[in-house]
């Protein structure tokens, strides 16, 4: 069935639902369910989403979205598509800009404004240890002492993990859940559910309707969803194709390497052995037990370099697609020369 409304995990659906002057009351509904009461926002200022150093040697930053509210108070909006290694620390050194720019010249307190970094990621990170962290939507983080007390409040990371969030229409609880819901299932609507029919909701349908798009809108949208498309397309190929070689082949080294190690390990554990349980046995015994930790280790390593492996496979792939170097980096997680040398 045809597409109706945009898909808003492109860059041109996001920002044109959330990014425009004429956007703004959806993005202020956005951030307030967000937010707790007493921090709701009232107005929005956009502002310029291109942050330079402070010498033109510097590395700048680009955000999707960058605001600021009533109060002084910043908020970074980021749609993120494709899992990235380092995109913790993307958002860190993003909130640094915003932080930076409010030093003021001559005799100045420190007093900050509070910085808000907001991730709408259509990924999950895979390092959670446990439930109920590892099927949750929101994740809140803030500067804490060791006694899990919050030692700073004006800075805030919130990461929305979308494929984590499987609510149905009649379970929708929260305006939180309401706009999760509209985010992930825009795209296949042909009408406005009867849930969605309040002002702001009605306007970020109407917003999104490729129907009323003028020629230009139309042409950036579509060449947005096609970078969208294809590095969706590449990244899923490149993942089938790669993993299942690239960790084989780093098995095959760290095996290798462990087995040699073991072994190793073995004669040596198997000779102070030997001293007391005679040193045939002793021997015997401990190059078992050193095969058995080098096949451990080399799985172990194996397992390390085939997900390395899978990284420069999915970076070769990007490359004979003619994707520049700043999407590959973002896509794999490779630095510049790693993607370089490949």
């Amino acid at each position: 069935m045809k597409a109706k409304y945009l898909n808003p995990f492109t860059d041109f659906g996001f920002k044109k639902i959330f990014g425009e002057e004429a956007s703004k009351p959806q993005l202020i509904d956005f951030l307030n369910s967000l937010l707790p009461e007493r921090d709701q926002i009232v107005e929005l200022t956009f502002k310029n989403n291109e942050q330079l150093g402070f010498t033109p040697y510097d590395r700048k930053a680009i955000y999707d979205i960058y605001c600021e509210n009533q109060n002084g108070e910043k908020f970074i909006v980021e749609l993120q598509k494709a899992k990235q290694n380092y995109f913790r620390e993307r958002t860190i050194y993003y909130s640094t800009f915003p932080i930076r720019e409010q030093a003021e010249k001559g005799i100045w307190n420190y007093n900050l404004k509070a910085v808000y970094c907001i991730g709408v990621l259509d990924f999950t990170f895979d390092d959670y240890e446990s439930e109920p962290e590892k099927s949750e939507v929101v994740h809140t983080i803030n500067l804490k002492n060791q006694h899990g007390k919050v030692f700073y409040d004006k800075l805030t990371y919130i990461y929305l993990e979308m494929p984590n969030f499987k609510k149905e229409e009649h379970e929708l609880a929260t305006r939180l859940d309401k706009w999760l819901y509209f985010i992930k299932n825009l795209e296949d609507f042909q009408n406005i559910p009867e849930l969605f029919k309040d002002e702001v909701f009605t306007h970020a349908f109407e917003v999104a309707e490729l129907a009323k798009m003028d020629r230009e809108d139309w042409e950036r949208y579509e060449y947005s969803l096609k970078v969208f498309r294809d590095n969706k397309a590449t990244y899923d190929y490149a993942v089938e194709t790669a993993h299942e070689e690239g960790v084989l082949k780093g098995m095959q080294e760290g095996l290798k390497e462990g087995l040699k190690e073991g072994m190793e390990k073995g004669i040596q554990k198997g000779i102070q052995e030997g001293l007391e349980k005679g040193l045939e046995q002793g021997i015997q015994e401990g190059m078992e037990k050193g095969i058995q930790e080098g096949l451990e280790k080399g799985i172990q390593e194996g397992i390390l370099e085939g997900k390395k492996e899978e990284q420069r496979h999915i970076a070769r792939q990007a490359k004979v697609m003619g994707l520049g170097i700043e999407n590959i980096k973002i896509l794999t997680g490779l630095s510049e020369e790693e993607i370089n040398n490949l």
